[in-house]
């Protein structure tokens, strides 16, 4: 292998460790505590507050759902859901579409990875954008 081809992989392959660990933390920022009453969505179209983003939940419909690392069915598939299995969901976000629905949920149930909302039925309130 050339010099050239181990310095673009070296390159990328610090890239995506700094990423991993660049957005647990920025995530982590936006779950003060009890010292913040108030969130105000970043979707101007949904003009909710909520007060606890861990509250977001969804039950998974499909027989079985790859979890990806990224909104897409070309992501790494992270690991597997269940029909039936509760989910915490942190935010939603468009990404590719999956049987006419567009919207992805980031779960974070001891990873991080998405799931198309196509398959994860909103229990309660639907999450908001990240």
């Amino acid at each position: 292998m050339s010099l050239r081809s181990r310095f673009s992989i070296a390159v990328t392959a610090g890239a995506l460790a700094v990423s991993a660990l660049a957005v647990p933390a920025a995530v982590a920022d936006d779950w003060d505590g009890p010292a913040s009453t108030s969130h105000q969505s970043q979707n101007p179209n949904q003009g909710q507050n909520h007060t606890d983003q861990r509250l977001y939940r969804g039950v998974v419909t499909a027989s079985s759902l790859a979890l990806r690392s990224a909104p897409n069915r070309g992501g790494q598939i992270i690991r597997w859901a269940e029909r039936g299995e509760v989910v915490s969901i942190f935010c939603k976000t468009n990404g590719q579409n999956v049987q006419g629905n567009r919207q992805w949920y980031l779960l974070t149930d001891g990873t991080w990875a998405w799931g198309s909302a196509r398959y994860i039925r909103d229990l309660g309130t639907s999450p908001r954008w990240c």
